[in-house]
């Protein structure tokens, strides 16, 4: 990997073949642009990896002493180095919290725990790497919230990763959908917030139908919430793009409407690169559908770094390995 994309173009083929990068899925098609940007971020991993030094992964992930084909990927760090070191996250406490949330199980999880190791472009370490110092220090943590949301009330009491309520439990969503981060308040009244976090970086906009036999459920849950513009459930329902924006949505309305009253206030902020145009997108439509939309946000990586909630070395940590306009060199 000699050579360096620039800042803002598709590397290469020769490129991203010689940084073990090309992946045919990268590409989207009729969007060149969403397709730029997941070529770009993959390249820029695996700078960034090869920048470090760190060993490259493969395809298999944890390939068998008898698999007959295994080929590098450029974006993904050797298994037992990544296990062994937490090479994915950017600080000690990043890596505290990976290490404290593979440390137990919730009931019936669906946790990619090797991916979460080994991805350089998993959204889930990403979210380790931007919270990572909050869930060590929840006095921070208040002022990060109070920042990015004045209206936040109460204290933060607790901060998880990979966190649902309740994994396929019908009282909630009866899903396997999860929070990335999930910063949980203790408000005045004996009562909870919560503000729930999807981090997205190189996922794309791709149509999903809801599950058929939960279909019901999740419409009994959006109209007790009273937030929908006319028409909105129907076309949610239906097979599309927005589809788990949506079911991530419901869960956190129906901790709202659970019949214990622990969950009094809450909001969905979904944190996505800018140059993810697909999740622009996708978080503009979707809003477009509530006719009050206090419980969901957006905010790109960028806007969320700019608010300086975080320590000035892990936000340069974060730019350094995640801006485009910091594209690591690339030894040869």
């Amino acid at each position: 990997m000699n050579e360096r994309a620039k800042v803002g173009t598709i590397p290469t083929r020769e490129q991203l073949e010689g940084a073990a990068c090309w992946e045919a899925n990268d590409q989207i098609a009729g969007r060149p642009e969403m397709t730029a940007f997941r070529r770009r971020a993959r390249y820029q991993q695996a700078a960034w990896r090869e920048a470090n030094q760190f060993p490259i992964g493969s395809q298999p992930i944890a390939p068998k002493p008898d698999t007959r084909t295994i080929r590098p990927v450029g974006s993904r760090l050797q298994l037992d180095f990544a296990q062994s070191t937490g090479a994915n996250f950017l600080t000690a406490e990043a890596r505290h919290a990976a290490t404290v949330r593979g440390s137990y199980i919730e009931r019936h999880q669906s946790v990619d725990r090797q991916g979460l190791w080994v991805d350089l472009l998993s959204s889930l370490a990403l979210a380790f790497n931007l919270f990572g110092d909050l869930a060590c220090d929840f006095a921070m943590a208040d002022r990060a919230l109070n920042t990015w949301f004045p209206d936040t009330p109460g204290l933060v009491s607790s901060v998880r990763f990979a966190h649902s309520p309740g994994w396929l439990d019908p009282a909630y969503l009866n899903s396997l959908r999860s929070f990335d981060t999930a910063f949980a308040t203790d408000i005045d009244d004996g009562t909870h917030g919560i503000v729930a976090v999807a981090v997205l970086f190189h996922e794309r906009n791709k149509p999903e139908t809801p599950r058929p036999d939960n279909l019901d459920h999740y419409s009994a849950i959006a109209e007790r919430s009273r937030i929908f513009v006319p028409g909105a459930i129907d076309q949610l329902r239906q097979r599309g793009d927005l589809c788990v924006l949506w079911l991530q949505h419901l869960l956190l309305l129906s901790m709202l409407q659970h019949s214990s009253g622990t969950w009094s206030w809450g909001r969905l902020l979904v944190v996505y690169p800018e140059g993810n145009i697909d999740a622009a997108d996708a978080c503009h439509r979707y809003q477009s559908m509530l006719a009050n939309d206090t419980s969901f946000s957006s905010m790109t990586l960028e806007q969320l770094l700019a608010t300086d909630t975080l320590p000035a070395s892990t936000t340069a940590a974060l730019r350094n390995r995640y801006s485009p306009d910091a594209l690591p060199g690339c030894r040869s």
